[in-house]
């Protein structure tokens, strides 16, 4: 029985993803802020953990709350929208919301959850966005959450290195019509969840297989 874990697991595609991988008989672990979360993870059939990853008091102990057991595949899914452009400098904690959340939660989730992956061979996925792919930049809508992508796509490339045995990848959703993509989006939440799994599972083993990628399996071709 696969052994999965799913951070930012309330609602859209993180509970998507929970719900798929139960529906498969998987044995899922999934984390939520609130009650509201931890309770719609419990009501799917998975393992319900509390964690904030925008807190890293929360985060402290992580892999010893997850039993310390070799995961098959771990998603940091938890992210921060922000749609202000460059026409308006972002206050510090505006920033701070997006950065902590995106980036500094990954930062300190890997060293925890990846060497539970690693024990396993199992593939670390990273929910990334288009909107963070440098070589693609048509506006400056959302540029705080494109820095925060563009670094969490860094953040997994660089880690990569210190877990051989372990798959990582970022991965753009596409478009999805969550409370974040909004009602307009051409992606349903089960279409571009199941195209993500599909895509995670047939990536190859190791560091090589590293890949930034569209849900349908395409690559980025630029950072």
């Amino acid at each position: 029985m696969a052994r999965v874990l799913v951070i930012g697991a309330s609602r859209g595609i993180g509970q998507e993803l929970v719900r798929q991988y139960a529906a498969e008989g998987a044995r899922v672990i999934a984390t939520a802020r609130s009650d509201e979360g931890l309770g719609r993870i419990a009501a799917l059939g998975a393992t319900a953990l509390p964690l904030d990853v925008a807190d890293p008091a929360s985060l402290g102990g992580l892999r010893e709350r997850l039993g310390g057991e070799p995961l098959d595949l771990a998603w940091y899914v938890a992210g921060v929208y922000s749609t202000a452009g460059a026409t308006e400098a972002p206050n510090a904690d505006a920033f701070d919301r997006v950065m902590h959340a995106n980036v500094l939660g990954a930062m300190q989730t890997i060293p925890q959850v990846a060497p539970l992956v690693q024990a396993a061979a199992g593939r670390f996925a990273f929910i990334t966005s288009q909107m963070g792919c440098i070589g693609e930049v048509h506006s400056s809508f959302g540029w705080t959450y494109r820095v925060s992508k563009a670094a969490l796509n860094m953040a997994v490339a660089a880690a990569r290195h210190d877990y051989p045995r372990a798959t990582f990848l970022a991965i753009s959703p596409g478009w999805v019509r969550t409370d974040m993509g909004g009602p307009s989006a051409p992606l349903s939440v089960q279409d571009s969840v199941g195209a993500m799994r599909s895509t995670v599972a047939a990536l190859a083993p190791g560091p090589e297989g590293f890949a930034f990628m569209n849900y349908d399996g395409r690559p980025f071709t630029s950072w």
